[in-house]
């Protein structure tokens, strides 16, 4: 990797810049050293700063990465030092760390019986594991299906609140329409008897004939 740094710096042509430094004289005969101005002066010492640096962070990005060690160095150790990978599996029956079979969803018996394994964190297994999610899972079903029941239940109270309340606004607006006809019939007799006229008896045009 070094060999191969040095190579790139080699074949690389810096461009020196243009009398970056100056030096001069002052009063009392001692040499001063200063800056150049010179814009292209100032370019070229840029660049060529810039090219080191991304010649630095190659040398960095080819750098291999130390692989992991796989789980069955780890086995006759211990569960924490097993488990310290997420990729690995501790059997405590045979004090062995294997490889999590990812293609299974649960370990299967023939690599090491759930009540033996552990994954994640060493103080519980599957068997724990599988049987505390399935009474979970059973709560939660069970909660969703109470709160489904009291919604439909209230929903059902609720529309017959409504439907009662719109019987009672019927029988009220009937009530005040039949009043409101009584008066009005009322001040019709009324007006008959104070000018003399007679209410025509609808049985007279019978008598009639």
């Amino acid at each position: 990797m070094t060999s191969t740094v040095v190579k790139q710096t080699s074949s690389l042509h810096f461009d020196a810049p243009q009398k970056p430094f100056f030096l001069s004289t002052d009063p009392t005969g001692g040499t001063m050293v200063g800056f150049s101005t010179s814009p292209s002066s100032a370019i070229a010492l840029f660049r060529n700063i810039c090219v080191i640096i991304v010649i630095i962070a190659a040398a960095e990005a080819q750098t291999p990465t130390p692989a992991a060690a796989p789980c069955s160095l780890k086995s006759n150790s211990s569960c924490n030092e097993c488990l310290q990978d997420v990729a690995c599996l501790w059997c405590s029956s045979t004090q062995q760390c294997i490889d999590y079979p990812v293609k299974n969803i649960l370990p299967p018996s023939s690599v090491c019986p759930l009540s033996d394994a552990r994954w994640g964190v060493c103080w519980v297994n599957f068997q724990i594991l599988i049987i505390t999610m399935s009474v979970l899972a059973g709560v939660i079903i069970i909660a969703i299906l109470i709160c489904c029941f009291c919604c439909c239940k209230c929903e059902r109270m609720g529309n017959k609140r409504e439907d009662a309340q719109v019987e009672r606004q019927t029988r009220a607006r009937k009530a005040r329409q039949k009043a409101r006809k009584t008066e009005i019939q009322l001040r019709h007799d009324e007006i008959r008897q104070k000018y003399g006229i007679a209410k025509e008896n609808p049985y007279a045009r019978m008598d009639d004939h």
